[in-house]
């Protein structure tokens, strides 16, 4: 007779949904059912069906109460949405946004979050589904940077993702924001293509700064002062 947690975690591999549901229903002790396997790294059932990207496991587990409280951790203090960010699980990472946003700013042992793992691996649909649903906005996202001082721009740029560094240079991302080997997200560049791509976007970025400044200030100095025709006639 296989163990049950066992069991569980093959159905999960399977992507059985339904034998997961009934598995949970005569065992619910085992919801969360962490892998204390020596690879097994404490992973939950959550855990495992995000970093497969298997969707219709992860809605029956939040059903039953999964997440309630609060988001299970493995050993690395991880979330599953971070597994599937790191995975470019799309829809499995749509999903844990919407169910609860405030795990995509959690950081993990290494101080590292759903949006530097997405970063890291170049899986730009992710990343930019974690900026719309970052609670703090953009800004409060992208601010963010691990152990190291390393922020999301950095972890694309060394692995020369170039539509992720779009993605977050367009979102207000610091192209001079330093680690604290004080090297920036350009210098951490993968490769001569990526270093001058990132030179590129950084310099279209400033200058469409600069194009919006000329405009508010040509709006401020266009600006018509009316004059009571009475104040000039000195009566």
């Amino acid at each position: 007779m296989i163990d049950p947690s066992i069991r569980l975690r093959r159905a999960i591999h399977a992507n059985d949904a339904l034998l997961v549901k009934r598995i949970l229903k005569s065992r619910p002790d085992l919801l969360h059912n962490p892998d204390h396997s020596v690879t097994g790294n404490a992973n939950s059932n959550l855990h495992l069906a995000a970093s497969l990207g298997h969707l219709a496991i992860c809605k029956a587990l939040v059903e039953l109460g999964h997440e309630n409280g609060a988001p299970a951790l493995n050993d690395d203090h991880q979330t599953a949405l971070m597994l599937a960010a790191a995975a470019g699980h799309t829809e499995v990472a749509h999903f844990l946004c919407e169910n609860n946003p405030d795990t995509i700013l959690r950081q993990d042992t290494r101080g590292r979050d759903a949006i530097m793992e997405a970063s890291l691996n170049g899986h730009d649909t992710v990343v930019q589904i974690l900026l719309t649903w970052s609670p703090g906005g953009t800004q409060d996202a992208l601010a963010q940077a691990d152990l190291d001082g390393n922020t999301a721009l950095h972890f694309a740029s060394s692995n020369g993702n170039l539509l992720v560094l779009r993605t977050l240079l367009a979102a207000g991302a610091d192209a001079g924001r330093k680690n604290v080997w004080s090297w920036t997200a350009e210098a951490y560049s993968a490769t001569v293509q990526a270093e001058v791509y990132l030179k590129g976007l950084v310099a279209e970025v400033e200058r469409r700064k600069q194009i919006r400044r000329g405009a508010e200030e040509s709006k401020k100095g266009g600006a018509v002062r009316i004059v009571d025709a009475d104040a000039d006639s000195g009566d």
